[in-house]
């Protein structure tokens, strides 16, 4: 029987793919298909893991998790935890997460994000060759020949190969080798790397198109020319909490600001506490106006703005506080209007939602924003980045949120948010309404199932 595995990089000087002779033992399994009636199917993407909380991975986790219970799921990923060197973190071999397989391989190469921004702007903005557009994917990562030779060998072992995001060579190189079975959740947005011809290809290789939102569907029709035999507007699953009816919940202020958090948790209905951001609140010492942003702190979610516009929200005699959840990417204000917590558990995550009295969603590039569903489902209005369409979609479809377009829009947005109880309470039951129609699970799986199914008919 035909054995497949991760094969070391090592020993190839042009880091560029090859079939490997020796698979590794480490993470060799046979190259058959299961005998049960449903579907194999492998997930590619750049990098996978509880604690990565990047959106397109954080989403490709979410729907693998869920759809392992229905089918056999293996995700295809590296060892790479950081997205700017792609650093080799996780062993290389098989590793279960949370009930679903995921074989890795290892990067051949680290990324000089200098090296590889000063190429960028040259790319971006001169004459240049195929070649030279190679040269920029390779050197923007992950590049991880290992992982493509074993797809080369074993895709035929899978009934269908799921590609997230459009961007890097995983799926660049990876939709080449059975495009008749490939899906193709591009996760893309209007940036300067999609207008680089090598993705006019990617774009027409897939069998079908999973797309986040429809705005993503419209930018992506109106951008490349779309041979894909079927398209669907699918998006991510996202749960909702039970309701709370609490207006504490909401995170208003104690008419004394000062006033330290209670020591007991409030009263409670039916076994369930109307405040479930009480214990977030508390840990975290939070008592009055929260202004919460989850994700990755990084420039390019637009957090060196949010950090400005919220400063002169601050210095203007604004009381709320800022807090940050997520992975740390660049320096923080050290202000006393500003609260980092850290990386946070799922249950922690949804708890600092609810304590939130308003939530950030700064990132001008967007394809779905989970950040702004969760926060819908959990009933805390947004205030969103004008520039982001995805997002100011959500915000009209749904009337639970608003959008700035710079700095004056944000505070007075913000105060308006503050002030009104009401407005948030009628924002919130919005939100909840808007998840509920279009992004439960049950719907979004359903929608898959469909995608999956005209694709092997």
């Amino acid at each position: 029987m035909r054995m497949c595995g991760s094969a070391s990089s090592r020993g190839n000087g042009s880091g560029s793919p090859r079939l490997a002779t020796q698979p590794s033992s480490v993470t060799s399994m046979p190259c058959s298909r299961s005998s049960r009636s449903a579907m194999r199917i492998a997930f590619i993407v750049q990098r996978y893991g509880a604690d990565i909380l990047g959106g397109s991975e954080y989403s490709c986790r979410l729907i693998a998790e869920r759809m392992a219970s229905r089918h056999e799921v293996e995700v295809l990923t590296t060892c790479a935890r950081d997205y700017v060197t792609w650093k080799n973190e996780y062993a290389e071999g098989m590793d279960r997460i949370r009930g679903v397989a995921v074989r890795r391989f290892a990067v051949a190469r680290e990324r000089d994000i200098a090296t590889f921004n000063r190429y960028s702007n040259w790319i971006f903005h001169y004459p240049h060759t195929a070649d030279d557009e190679l040269e920029w994917l390779t050197q923007q990562g992950p590049w991880c020949p290992a992982l493509l030779e074993y797809l080369e060998r074993c895709h035929s072992s899978y009934d269908l190969l799921i590609f997230f995001t459009y961007l890097y060579a995983p799926t660049v190189l990876g939709l080449k080798i059975a495009p008749s079975r490939s899906i193709l959740v591009p996760t893309a947005h209007d940036e300067p790397a999609i207008r680089l011809d090598l993705y006019k290809e990617v774009f027409s290789l897939p069998a079908a198109m999973a797309y986040q939102t429809n705005a993503e569907r419209r930018f992506v029709s109106d951008t490349f020319r779309i041979t894909a035999r079927v398209e669907e507007v699918i998006g991510c699953g996202v749960d909702l909490p039970p309701p709370s009816s609490d207006p504490r919940r909401r995170g208003e202020a104690p008419a004394d600001a000062g006033e330290a958090a209670p020591s007991h948790p409030p009263r409670r209905e039916n076994g369930r506490s109307h405040s479930r951001g009480w214990m977030f609140r508390r840990r975290h010492r939070l008592y009055g106006p929260m202004v919460l942003y989850g994700g990755r702190i990084d420039p390019g979610k637009g957090c060196e703005e949010l950090f400005e516009y919220f400063s002169t929200y601050a210095a203007e005699g604004g009381d709320a506080m800022l807090v940050l959840m997520g992975a740390k990417l660049m320096p923080i204000p050290d202000a006393p209007s500003v609260r980092f917590a850290g990386l946070l558990s799922e249950v922690e995550r949804t708890a600092a939602l609810e304590a939130a009295t308003v939530v950030a969603v700064p990132s001008p590039f967007e394809s779905l924003s989970l950040l702004a569903l969760e926060s819908f489902a959990a009933g805390t209005p947004i205030l969103a980045n004008a520039r982001s369409e995805v997002v100011v979609e959500h915000c009209r479809a749904s009337n639970a949120g608003l959008y700035y377009a710079d700095k004056d829009e944000f505070v007075e947005c913000l105060k308006v948010l503050l002030s009104d109880a009401r407005l948030r309470a009628s924002m919130g039951r919005h939100g909840r309404d808007y998840v509920r129609r279009n992004y439960r699970w049950d719907v979004v799986l359903s929608k898959y199932e469909k995608l999956m199914a005209a694709v092997r008919a």
